[in-house]
């Protein structure tokens, strides 16, 4: 495979979720369930491995920082730590690491978006049990064919990529869309 037709099969999987986006409109439901959680002063808690992890932090300080335009900071913690993950793994166990984050931060009426583009990252999957526990909404974003995390969640997105980086950049940019939702439905003087 040539270059072009890596960015065709990128393109084609973009396409997919912007059809599928048009009839489900998945990325608005979170949005206003988000800015709900917001409103009665709920938070949102990400978590993912590698490449996620660092799109989970880049989601969070979106809202801890800003967005596009300066606005009131909004509660969102990615759960990645180096002293808590390092110490959860050594005393629990590596797929406890962000369950227990999970529990130390989230409550009911919290929102839980987890990150694994093999869908089968035995930590977000814990941590979506710890969440579900909790009476928090739960969504996740994954790859290829969903893998064990599927249909396990409130709300869920699949991108069927073969490779990481390919759907960890559809992930970022349905992260950006949901963002950008919230501060449409919370600042609209923004827009």
């Amino acid at each position: 495979m040539n270059l072009i037709e890596s960015y065709e099969i990128e393109l084609q999987l973009l396409k997919d979720f912007i059809e599928k986006e048009k009839v489900e409109k998945t990325t608005e439901k979170i949005a206003m369930r988000l800015a709900q959680a917001f409103e009665t002063k709920n938070k949102v808690l990400i978590c993912g491995n590698g490449g996620s992890n660092c799109d989970a932090l880049h989601f969070a300080e979106e809202f801890t920082g800003r967005f596009r335009s300066n606005r009131r900071a909004l509660p969102a913690i990615s759960i990645s730590d180096s002293s808590h993950i390092t110490c959860v793994g050594n005393d629990f166990g590596f797929d406890e690491i962000f369950a227990r984050g999970v529990e130390a931060y989230g409550k009911e009426g919290d929102f839980f978006i987890g990150l694994s583009t093999s869908g089968n990252s035995a930590n977000i999957i814990r941590a979506v049990e710890e969440a579900k526990k909790l009476g928090m909404t739960t969504c996740v974003l994954l790859g290829k064919d969903g893998g064990r995390l599927k249909g396990m969640c409130d709300f869920e997105f699949i991108i069927p990529g073969i490779t990481s980086d390919r759907i960890q950049e559809i992930h970022m940019m349905i992260l950006h869309i949901i963002i950008e939702g919230v501060e449409r439905i919370l600042f609209p003087e923004l827009y």
